[in-house]
């Protein structure tokens, strides 16, 4: 079985909504670390040298590859990245080894056959 992990950047106040996307889409897990702080285009606002901006959080999801594209697009529609610029990104990238993944494995297994 071969993995792609998602990192989500987003805004906190997003991050419950997104993470049970994921989940609903076929993710079987992720780790959420808050507190982040990311630049757009735009440079970020501030208030005597206090940064305006809102909170942002990482997400990190390790799914099935065959999975993977449905799970982003999940994402990227709750996260409404396409329709309100600056809320957020999504990407992929490949994984070449993962452990601690074998339950996980297991429960996968049906979900891509089925997919295939």
């Amino acid at each position: 079985m071969h993995f792609k992990l998602i990192v989500v950047l987003i805004d906190d106040v997003k991050t419950n909504d997104v993470v049970e996307a994921a989940r609903n889409a076929g993710a079987t897990g992720s780790t959420v670390i808050n507190q982040a702080r990311g630049e757009g285009i735009e440079k970020s606002r501030t208030f005597f040298g206090l940064n305006l901006d809102i909170q942002r959080d990482v997400i990190l999801l390790l799914v099935e590859e065959h999975l993977c594209r449905s799970i982003l697009e999940t994402i990227a529609d709750v996260g409404e990245f396409d329709e309100k610029p600056g809320t957020g990104i999504a990407f992929q990238i490949d994984v070449e080894d993962a452990l601690g993944v074998r339950h996980q494995i297991a429960e996968l297994t049906s979900v891509v056959e089925d997919e295939l």
